[in-house]
């Protein structure tokens, strides 16, 4: 059995004020034929980003939001693998690699996990992706 974790997030606008929906995704993986199980919870909560292309507050809460349910569930994880997925792109013509350093070094140090991101991240930017659909 693997698990992954991982988050996105879309913005959207109500009423003119700027708001962020959030989905973070466990993905309990069964190895073989057995499939996957995807778990998740959607939040929307005010986004204060002021650059919609360099959206820094926004991806950050993803990353926070994905490390707290790494933390939640990591007594019941034990020694199962685990991946953490982040919905960044490193390529700085992508808005998101504005925060990759910061993403990726506030995971190692809260999980002690090196994250995976695009194109990697299929937690994130897929299943999270889709709860968010």
């Amino acid at each position: 059995m693997k698990i992954y974790i991982g988050a996105d997030s879309e913005r959207h606008r109500r009423g003119g004020v700027w708001f962020s929906d959030t989905a973070v995704v466990v993905v309990v993986h069964y190895e073989g034929k057995h499939g996957a199980k995807v778990f998740g919870e959607v939040t929307t909560e005010r986004d204060w980003d002021q650059n919609k292309a360099r959206p820094r507050m926004r991806l950050m809460n993803e990353v926070m939001r994905t490390a707290q349910m790494f933390l939640d569930l990591e007594e019941a994880i034990g020694d199962r693998h685990v991946e953490i997925h982040l919905d960044i792109n490193p390529n700085e013509k992508f808005g998101s690699s504005c925060v990759i350093s910061e993403a990726v070094g506030y995971i190692k140090g809260m999980c002690n996990v090196v994250p995976f991101v695009k194109p990697k991240a299929f937690a994130a930017s897929v299943a999270a992706d889709r709860l968010l659909a």
